[in-house]
């Protein structure tokens, strides 16, 4: 059996399964259409050869072998998301330098009560805060 990103795929869908408890809420919460999730998991028993869930008309149980996988694949799953999560975090988040140049007044009055909250908020960001009485030429500085 190869290993590739359909069948991560037919997995996750395993997985939504389970978590949903119906073949109906895993393809809402996936997207996807009742028999698109049914034709998933066909092909995920074909390629490994075992049959993974016990179906009728009015519940969905896992088998032994499937008990077994997703006991196996549900860490491994969650370890994905949260790698997913913790990059596209990363990505997004704000860092750097940050210079402001602002107005002593109003720096004191409207600025102020707001900046501690914001330097918590963005904890990767240096901000070099200048105060003035007159602004001057804020290109050339």
């Amino acid at each position: 059996m190869s290993f590739d990103g359909r069948t991560l795929a037919n997995i996750s869908v395993l997985a939504a399964i389970v978590e949903g408890g119906s073949f109906a809420r895993a393809a809402d919460a996936l997207g996807l259409s009742p028999s698109g999730v049914s034709r998933a998991v066909g092909r995920l028993e074909t390629s490994i050869g075992v049959r993974l869930l016990d179906r009728t008309t009015r519940s969905v149980m896992l088998t032994d072998e499937g008990r077994r996988l997703y006991e196996e694949i549900g860490p491994l799953l969650a370890g994905i998301g949260d790698a997913v999560t913790m990059t596209a975090g990363a990505s997004a988040a704000v860092q750097g330098r940050l210079r402001v140049n602002v107005d002593a007044y109003f720096s004191r009055r409207m600025l102020a009560v707001h900046l501690a909250r914001f330097l918590e908020r963005y904890p990767e960001l240096s901000l070099e805060l200048v105060t003035r009485d007159q602004l001057g030429d804020l290109v050339a500085d």
